[in-house]
C-alpha cells in the first residue's frame, strides 16, 4: 500500500488527513485486519485541519480498542465517536464552530473488505480493467444525481457539488454508510480512497488506467501530478491497496 498527501497548487493549508494502520501481534491482526482511513475537513484553515486530523486518528483509536466480531459494527462505532468527538470539540472551542469534516475507512480481513464513508470523498474497487465506485456522494449535488435532475457525468464539474449533506461534527446525528455485509475481495484487487481535491479533476477511467499494473507509490505520485497538472484547486490525498497473493488477512 501507499499514501500520499498534497496541498494542491491554490491553497494555503492541507485540510486533508489520511493514516494506514495494522496490529502488530497475529492474533489482534487476524481480528483487526488492516484499517484505511481517509479525510477532507472544513470550517476555515484550522477548522478544517484539525477535524480531520480529529477523525482519521479517532477512528484508528476506537477500532483498535473495540472488540467486535463484525469490523463493520467497529468501523462505525469508531465513526459514531469521531462525529461526538468533533462536535464537543467545536462547542469548548468557539474560534472552531462549523468543523467538520468527510471520513472513508476501510478495513480488510480475510480476504473480505468492509467499509464507512460520511461527506465526499470516495472509496473505489479496481478489478481488470474495471473501476467500481462503492461509496455515494453525501453532497447536494449527489442527491440531484439520485432523483435524475443532474446527470451522473456532469456532478464531478457541478458548480455546487462542494455542498455536503453530511459531514463528521456537523449536526447532532450523523448517517454513517457502509458496506451491508463483507466484499470478497480477488487477487489482483486495488483500492483507491480519494479526496475530491482528487476525483474532481481526474476521471475514473484515468484512476483505472493510473493504478492498474502499477504499485501503489508510482500510482499515488503520477495521480497527484495529474491533479496539479489539471490546476490543483483543492488538496490532493489518496491511498491506494494492492491485493497480492498473501492478501488474505
Amino acid at each position: 500500500m501507499a499514501g500520499l498527501s498534497d496541498l494542491g497548487c491554490q491553497r494555503e493549508n492541507n485540510e486533508d488527513s489520511f493514516l494506514y494502520w495494522e496490529p502488530e501481534s497475529k492474533e489482534e491482526f487476524s481480528l483487526k485486519g488492516r484499517l484505511a482511513v481517509i479525510a477532507d475537513g472544513m470550517g476555515g484553515h484550522e477548522g478544517g485541519q484539525e477535524a480531520s486530523r480529529m477523525a482519521v486518528e479517532t477512528v484508528r483509536e476506537v477500532y483498535r480498542r473495540v472488540v467486535r466480531d463484525n469490523p463493520q459494527t467497529a468501523l462505525v462505532e469508531s465513526f459514531a465517536a469521531a462525529h461526538n468527538r468533533i462536535v464537543d470539540y467545536a462547542e469548548q472551542h468557539p474560534a472552531f464552530h462549523g468543523m467538520g469534516t468527510t471520513c472513508t475507512a476501510l478495513v480488510v480481513r480475510g480476504g473480505q473488505l468492509y467499509f464507512a464513508h460520511v461527506g465526499d470523498s470516495r472509496l473505489y474497487l479496481i478489478r481488470g480493467d474495471q473501476i467500481s465506485r462503492l461509496t455515494r456522494d453525501h453532497s447536494y449535488v449527489g442527491r440531484l444525481v439520485e432523483s435524475g435532475i443532474v446527470r451522473a457525468e456532469d456532478a464531478e464539474t457541478h458548480p455546487q457539488r462542494h455542498i455536503l449533506t453530511a459531514a463528521l461534527g456537523a449536526g447532532m446525528d450523523v448517517a454513517i454508510d457502509g458496506s451491508e455485509q463483507g466484499i470478497a475481495l480477488q487477487e489482483g484487487d486495488d483500492l483507491l480512497l480519494c479526496t475530491d481535491g482528487l476525483w474532481s479533476v481526474v476521471s475514473e477511467q484515468e484512476l483505472e488506467t493510473a493504478i492498474n499494473g502499477h504499485t501503489p507509490a508510482e500510482s499515488c505520485a503520477a495521480l497527484v501530478e495529474l491533479a496539479r497538472e489539471r490546476g490543483g484547486p483543492d488538496n490532493i490525498t489518496l491511498q491506494v491497496l494492492h491485493m497480492g497473493k498473501n492478501s488474505k488477512a
